[in-house]
């Protein structure tokens, strides 16, 4: 690794600098006076691609930008353009530059999972690494995309998607089963062979074989006919129809090639990368993206930078052809990148024909449409924000705004929220939440102080940014305490605004409190001021009430006995079944007690006296 010395932004001496660089393949990195990376970038020859950054002329506005903040440059050489690449990858994901294109959304898609080596197999929703026994069909778009394939395969296959654990202790049908969603295997309601002859048409079925599956069904159909099962032809016939419901839905359905098809679309410094999900010949779903812009400009550039990130350094799997609306610059690398990682040939082409072709225009077309939909929203986002502004009597736009709500029930397992919007909206990945403790039930007052507190004590720290406006759910009392906390902490260039619910209690009635000037003021319901704050309102109290449900769940999910010290997980199942419940146990003596395997006579002395305080 080559490093240059430590120099500012203002005296990086870019001569010194290139001319102690090689012209093998590597990754070099970016850097401000502050120490922190600007962009990662890879190159075939390091020294030539380092030097177009510093010429005296040609560079385009956002990398003559870079440029100037460069203090420092870090540089890796690796043994080939394609180790650069992966590289290059994991640089980003790990260090996400502000300059390079960052892919928000890294989560692994979901799966259809059919279990395998057993006698009545389950499917399921699969997402994650694939360690499970059985068959993975997919990838899907999203879940919802798989819950539906799942509702039909269960209304026409009737294959079990019941848990395993719930699966092996049933003694009578289930719900399922008496609305005719299940055949009952868990009662024996079923034979082996015709559960698996589901499990059979379930698999044609996710593997696109939906022609060999309806001529199967037919002949099926008609045997079942001529043996006058006529109940059984009935059902046969039904499943037919589901099928040809589906066909004519999914009427984009050709050929039995698994692909991804990729188009990107660059519009007001936005970008929009649309993909659809082709797997056995048929559409699966598709996604769109909105990647952060670093130095790209074209929609090429776009691709050539989405790519890696997409496929390389995670979990979703790297179909065998990828086919894109626009010539990649850099085709064969990528290619070789992608193959490396898969195990097997990549295919990448933007030269097709036919039914491929369509579908490049379906990419694209919705690529097109989708980002001068985000871009109106954005528009209108600006909009509220300017009439925020206008409102609040501010001398520019906010940027960033948060929102504290509380929720409890009757006082208990208090959690306070903290969202956060920003030019664009909901900033989700910066909300938070803060379980309440040592206060009195009940207390807003107290609850809020100590969310405040936790929250702006960490941000004064430098741990974040501050808002430039701070509502507040709540009247004056509620404003009061942020105002008292605020000063406190010595956060003093925060707007406090408290939001009180008028005295209807709906929507459009609001009362805002301005603590800069002290004054109350009331919106018209129309106001597009008004609909940003209860926005940001609305989504605080959603999000507080969510982190108090599940404070609330897992208390139930919490045995008293996970409170009593030296009594772990083995302990805890012996004295269980030992004595069958928990009322039981704290029924029990001293004596009883101490009977329990593992359990010494201190230790039942001191579970005695845990239930028996007095």
């Amino acid at each position: 690794m080559a490093d240059t010395p430590p120099e500012s932004a203002n005296t990086f001496d870019a001569k010194r600098f290139l001319a102690s660089q090689t012209r093998a393949p590597g990754v070099y990195q970016m850097f401000n006076s502050a120490g922190d990376i600007l962009y990662v970038g890879k190159a075939k020859n390091l020294k030539s691609r380092l030097s177009s950054y510093f010429r005296a002329s040609g560079l385009s506005p956002k990398t003559a930008a870079l440029v100037s903040r460069i203090a420092r440059v870090e540089v890796t050489v690796t043994g080939s353009e394609t180790e650069a690449l992966i590289l290059e990858q994991n640089l980003i994901k790990a260090n996400r530059p502000p300059y390079n294109i960052l892919l928000r959304d890294d989560k692994s898609y979901p799966y259809v999972f059919m279990s395998s080596g057993e006698p009545y197999p389950r499917i399921s929703v699969h997402r994650g690494a694939k360690k499970k026994r059985g068959d993975y069909y997919g990838p899907y778009p999203n879940v919802g995309a798989v819950k539906d394939s799942l509702s039909f395969l269960q209304k026409t296959f009737k294959v079990r998607q019941c848990e395993d654990s719930v699966f092996r202790n049933r003694s009578r049908p289930c719900l399922q089963y008496q609305i005719d969603r299940c055949t009952g295997p868990c009662v024996d309601l079923i034979s082996p062979d015709d559960y698996a002859r589901d499990v059979q048409h379930t698999r044609m079925f996710l593997l696109g074989k939906s022609d060999q599956l309806m001529s199967e069904l037919a002949d099926e159909m008609e045997r079942a006919a001529l043996a006058q099962e006529y109940e059984r032809a009935a059902e046969v016939r039904d499943q037919i129809s589901a099928l040809r419901t589906v066909q004519s839905q999914q009427s984009v359905e050709e050929g039995s090639g698994d692909m991804d098809i990729i188009a990107a679309a660059v519009k007001s410094a936005t970008a929009c990368v649309h993909v659809l999900f082709i797997r056995q010949g048929r559409i699966l779903g598709s996604r769109s993206y909105y990647p952060k812009l670093g130095l790209a400009e074209s929609e090429a550039d776009v691709l050539s930078e989405f790519l890696p990130q997409f496929y390389l350094g995670g979990s979703r799997d790297i179909p065998a052809a990828i086919v894109t609306d626009c010539e990649l610059p850099e085709r064969e690398l990528l290619i070789n990148a992608l193959a490396e990682s898969r195990g097997a040939r990549v295919h990448i082409t933007h030269k097709v024909r036919t039914h491929r072709a369509r579908w490049v225009d379906m990419a694209r077309q919705a690529a097109e449409q989708n980002i001068i939909a985000r871009i109106n929203s954005r528009k209108s986002v600006t909009d509220r924000l300017l009439a925020l502004q206008d409102v609040l009597g501010l001398d520019e736009m906010p940027s960033r705004m948060e929102c504290f709500d509380i929720s409890h029930s009757s006082g208990e397992l208090t959690v306070a929220s903290c969202v956060v919007f920003d030019k664009e909206g909901p900033a989700k990945s910066d909300y938070r939440r803060f379980n309440i403790d040592g206060i009195t039930g009940g207390d807003d007052y107290a609850a809020m102080s100590q969310a405040l507190t936790r929250r702006y004590t960490r941000l004064q720290k430098g741990e974040g940014k501050l808002p430039d406006i701070l509502f507040i759910d709540g009247g004056k009392g509620q404003l009061g305490v942020a105002e008292k906390v605020m000063a406190e902490l010595g956060v003093n260039n925060v707007l406090l605004i408290g939001v009180a619910k008028g005295t209807t209690r709906k929507a459009g009635f609001e009362t805002l409190y301005h603590s800069g000037t002290g004054k109350e003021i009331v919106l018209g319901s129309d106001s597009p001021a008004l609909h940003v704050i209860q926005h940001i309102r609305d989504e605080a109290h959603r999000f507080a009430i969510t982190g108090h449900k599940n404070r609330r769940d897992k208390k139930r999910k919490t045995s008293s006995l996970e409170g009593i010290p030296g009594v772990g997980a083995t302990r805890r199942r012996e004295l269980l079944r030992h004595f069958g419940g928990l009322q039981d146990i704290q029924r029990a003596s001293v004596d009883d007690l101490a009977r329990v395997n593992g359990l010494s006579r201190k230790l039942a002395e001191d579970i005695y006296g845990y239930f028996h305080p007095d």
